[in-house]
């Protein structure tokens, strides 16, 4: 098991404090131009591929350069989620064209992390094939920004480990420039909490903390869901269909007919939840969908969020009389696999739980550690071990009803500790439901489930790591940094 640690709580606040101290750390703009600028015959012919999904063709049209000016000493590419942070995409997007070049910046309503990885780093491959000196450099030394959410950070890393199934290393490390609601792994990796308030120098400085910063391991979690046919999902981001297949209910005898059913793929690189607190997230996420002119800020988005989850479920339903309503025990079974262990074993589920959250950081919601940091003593007694960002093991554990969240979530109180597990497996049956809402690193999505089959999650380790760039020298000290 690896031995690194992973940010603490107070290493992963840097919000505020960042603003100011990293407004100090100046470097000119023609400096940094001068750094990451991509010659504009290549950031052209990236661009136009990715978004005419062509890389052969367009790679013979550029001419190879083997000789010539210098390749940029920290090549550097940005995608904008220009619907994040209210107003703010947009105008990030426009002052990241000026400090680097309109063609390094993506948005990414018009390009897609996928095309990008297949076209347009597809295309940077076929000029350095055909001996393009400054296009095979580019390519090796390229470092990727994402200015976004949670689920846009992830959406990114999840394109980008298609290069480690398709044998094309190296696979570039990202920053990230928090535009999100919760923002769990800009705060983990150093980059803050929210997005500054000094912007306009914080964006500039950020830049060159991405080309100068140390490379970070995490660990990455594949999410395979199995479900009988049921209605069509509308799948978020982080989730794509798999061809149909014949779906076994397990248990079943030998005369019953196969069902055919869908199976869908992901991967989260902070949390896994079902249950009440995704449920909450999904209503946020479509409320902002159809109202969009009442999301205009992150703390806009804040306030609405909390006040959502007021009105559901979190404080209502346990005052109901309809016990099949109240916890997720009445629809789910957990099974674990232990660390070094091939064996799948159940684990009780604590008959008060509204929600299960898997957690990879010590970062949920916002920057909380529901986790907790406990004592050598405890976990010993629990037979668990210190909870790391690359050890091979998820965190489980349980919110029950709105006020035990609520003291979660302002850290009187740790979470209910379920269990660590280095692979999990969630059946779940409706009975009285008829939804389960699942999210992954902040995208929610409604999973219709039925009583007469079960509906499988199977959750289980990449064999490969994800890169991130440590935006943070205090943070880098908690985080294994890649050599």
């Amino acid at each position: 098991m690896a031995t690194s640690s992973s940010a603490s709580s107070s290493a992963s606040e840097p919000s505020i404090w960042s603003s100011f101290r990293n407004s100090w750390l100046r470097i000119g703009k023609q400096e940094l131009r001068r750094m990451v600028e991509i010659p504009s015959r290549i950031a052209r012919a990236m661009t136009v591929a990715a978004m005419t999904k062509d890389a052969d063709g367009l790679a013979y049209v550029v001419a190879p350069e083997r000789e010539g000016r210098n390749p940029p000493e920290a090549p550097v590419v940005v995608f904008v989620n220009s619907r994040s942070g209210g107003r703010h995409g947009l105008m990030l997007k426009d002052r990241l064209q000026m400090l680097i070049g309109k063609d390094q910046v993506y948005d990414l309503s018009c390009v897609k992390p996928d095309d990008f990885v297949q076209y347009g780093l597809g295309c940077l491959e076929k000029l350095a094939s055909l001996g393009d000196l400054c296009a095979k450099s580019i390519r090796e030394k390229l470092r990727i920004m994402v200015a976004g959410g949670d689920g846009t950070v992830g959406w990114v890393l999840g394109s980008l480990a298609e290069l480690h199934a398709q044998n094309r290393t190296p696979v570039p490390p990202i920053g990230i420039i928090p535009l999100g609601t919760g923002n769990d792994l800009s705060r983990s990796f150093g980059w803050g909490g929210s997005f500054p308030f000094t912007w306009r120098t914080t964006v500039k400085n950020s830049i060159h903390r991405a080309v100068t910063g140390p490379v970070c391991h995490l660990d990455s979690w594949e999410v395979v869901i199995s479900v009988p046919a049921l209605e069509p999902i509308d799948l978020p981001h982080c989730l794509r269909q798999l061809d149909d297949r014949i779906y076994i209910q397990d248990g079943d005898n030998e005369e019953q007919s196969p069902l055919r059913g869908s199976c869908y793929k992901g991967v989260f690189y902070n949390y896994f939840s079902v249950g009440m607190d995704a449920q909450v997230a999904y209503g946020f996420h479509h409320l902002r969908d159809e109202k969009p002119y009442i999301a205009q800020s992150p703390i806009a988005n804040k306030l609405i969020y909390t006040g959502y989850g007021c009105t559901q479920g979190w404080f209502m339903t346990p005052c109901m009389t309809d016990a099949s309503f109240r916890g997720l025990k009445n629809i789910l079974r957990l099974y674990i696999k232990r660390f070094n262990s091939t064996e799948w074993e159940q684990i009780h589920v604590p008959k008060s739980a509204r929600a299960i959250v898997a957690l990879n950081l010590h970062s949920y919601g916002g920057g909380r550690n529901p986790w907790g940091n406990p004592k050598p003593e405890y976990l010993e007694k629990r037979g668990f071990v210190e909870a790391h960002v690359d050890d091979g093991l998820l965190e489980i554990f349980g919110l029950k009803q709105g006020w035990h969240a609520s003291f979660v979530m302002v850290e009187l109180i740790p979470a209910k500790h379920i269990t660590q597990a280095a692979a999990i497996r969630l059946e779940m049956r409706g009975g009285e439901w008829r939804d389960a809402y699942m999210q992954m690193d902040g995208e929610p999505w409604k999973q219709p489930i039925t009583g007469e089959y079960s509906t499988t999650v199977i959750i289980n380790r990449m064999p490969f790591q994800s890169l991130l760039i440590a935006g943070d020298v205090s943070v880098h000290h908690h985080l294994m940094p890649f050599l």
